[in-house]
């Protein structure tokens, strides 16, 4: 099954898509509310396989990362009161409660996967939508997945190797780590998810003994931090901006299940539920943790520890302080799972639509899991990694997120207008995505005039060159020469098919 390479008007559920019936005859246009389909039983395509536990473990196990073992440092940094630091952890869970039930009518409104994409796809059309996935494709989705198998490396050779890791092996440990998260994530839906359970059931459990350990220092009756007001507190505007930054890092992947909606077993219940559980539970988790570092560590010991995490562990925990580095390790080892689950998918809903090449969206036969799309990221990655300063590039296109971010709230404004009578089986009051949206624009504005460095004109610069691209190669449907060539071998390689869209997974005006 070869299509052309590149379908300028992709097959997007509102565009002008047609499919033939059995018989032959066509079937509506993508305007038609009627519209129906007969696909074959036996055709190839994502199988809903994800359940309400495995979906609050994707949205927990990949917000739960290394961010609250580090970023607490950060946040208490920059706002110079444990109040005000408290209130910012708070702050960030509610947005990101808020943002995530946005997401949570725009995945039911179009279950589709592929999160903003699709959703811009809607609302502001092809560019777009293009100008994401390019940004998130090739920089945003594959630099997170390394720098977490970074620190996952980083953290389990630490714990057999006395001292700092030698960086090449740090390294090598990382691009075996990806590695194994590609194969559980090319074998099956079931092991994948399997996987994030596991692992976010781990974490749950790594954060309840910090939690203790916390709690048996304030029962001691002698808590280090005996100030836990606002005295000292930063209210600069850009500070305060950054501060969110920090914290906002830790909960980054609030949105991921919205990239896997079209395997989500009854999406229009799940999804909404999986949110409404899975972010107040990291929430609270956060603030706790946040609590209990503060009873074992002064806030000047915090600020100066490299890792909060590991010195609360030494202060507490004595001879079992093992368990911090081995928390860290299954805390990223589950994050970079279910990032890799994410990053997939929304490959594969971009190629789909026409945008990239055919390839990226076809998914194996028989396994039913996206193989070229998650082999694509994991090579992105794992360059990344061998070339070294992640970091610079995660800190200045940081922003970008929320521009996309921003994006999405717009969109779900934008279609209370444009699509009025679309159904929508969960509705989220319009305050939550207009709140959203006016933090996003803080977010984004707030760091360049606190701190303008050309970084942040070279990523937008970035954005905008996707147009080179698309212009081309979608816009006109230049397609490569051999390309067909080379997708005919990648299916026999990769025993690949392309998919057929259900009824059941798509939505029309």
């Amino acid at each position: 099954m070869v299509q052309n390479e590149f379908n300028p008007k992709g097959n997007h559920p509102n565009g002008s898509y047609k499919e033939d019936d059995i018989s032959g005859n066509q079937k509506g246009t993508g305007n038609d509310p009627e519209r129906s389909f007969s696909i074959p039983t036996d055709a190839v395509h994502l199988k809903r396989r994800v359940g309400l536990f495995s979906g609050v473990a994707l949205i927990a196990g990949v917000m739960i990362g290394s961010g609250i073992f580090v970023s607490p440092t950060e946040v208490l940094e920059r706002t110079g009161s444990v109040g005000m630091s408290l209130v910012v952890w708070s702050g960030c869970g509610v947005l990101a409660m808020l943002g995530a039930l946005a997401y949570a009518e725009l995945g039911t409104m179009n279950p589709s996967s592929g999160a903003e994409y699709a959703y811009f796809l809607d609302a502001f059309g092809n560019v777009p939508a293009f100008l994401f996935s390019w940004v998130s494709t090739l920089v945003l989705k594959p630099s997170q997945l390394a720098i977490i198998c970074l620190t996952f490396a980083k953290y389990s050779l630490e714990a057999f190797i006395d001292g700092k890791a030698p960086e090449i092996s740090v390294k090598l440990v990382c691009a075996a780590t990806i590695a194994f998260l590609l194969f559980i994530n090319c074998y099956s839906v079931n092991l994948a998810t399997g996987v994030q359970n596991v692992f976010a059931a781990a974490k749950f459990l790594a954060i309840l003994i910090i939690c203790i350990g916390g709690l048996y220092k304030f029962i001691e009756g002698n808590p280090a931090t005996k100030d836990m007001g606002f005295s000292g507190g930063s209210y600069n505007f850009g500070r305060i901006a950054t501060a969110f930054y920090s914290g906002l890092w830790a909960y980054d992947g609030w949105n991921n299940l919205n990239y896997a909606t079209e395997e989500i077993k009854d999406p229009n219940k799940n999804l909404p539920r999986s949110i409404i559980i899975g972010i107040p539970l990291v929430t609270i988790c956060y603030v706790l943790i946040n609590v209990a570092y503060l009873f074992a560590l002064t806030p000047g010991e915090m600020i100066s520890s490299e890792a909060v995490a590991y010195t609360f562990g030494q202060r507490v925990l004595g001879n079992f302080a093992w368990i911090i580095p081995l928390s860290v390790a299954i805390s990223t080892f589950g994050a970079a799972n279910g990032t890799l689950f994410a990053a997939g998918r929304l490959c594969f809903a971009t190629s789909r639509e026409g945008q990239f090449t055919d390839i990226l969206s076809y998914i194996h036969v028989r396994r039913f899991t996206p193989v070229p799309a998650l082999v694509f990221h994991a090579i992105i990655a794992v360059v990344m990694v061998m070339a070294g300063n992640i970091e610079s590039l995660i800190d200045f296109f940081s922003f970008t997120a929320w521009i996309f971010y921003g994006g999405a709230m717009l969109s779900v404004i934008v279609q209370r207008f444009t699509r009025p009578k679309a159904l929508r089986p969960y509705k989220v009051p319009i305050i939550a995505p207009i709140f959203v949206l006016f933090i996003s624009l803080y977010l984004i504005i707030a760091p360049i005039i606190e701190n303008p460095q050309l970084e942040y004109l070279y990523a937008t610069l970035f954005i905008v060159g996707g147009l080179l691209f698309y212009v081309p190669f979608v816009h006109y449907g230049y397609s490569v020469k051999y390309m067909e060539r080379v997708t005919i071998f990648l299916q026999k390689i990769f025993q690949v098919a392309a998919t057929e869209v259900l009824e059941e997974e798509r939505h029309f005006l």
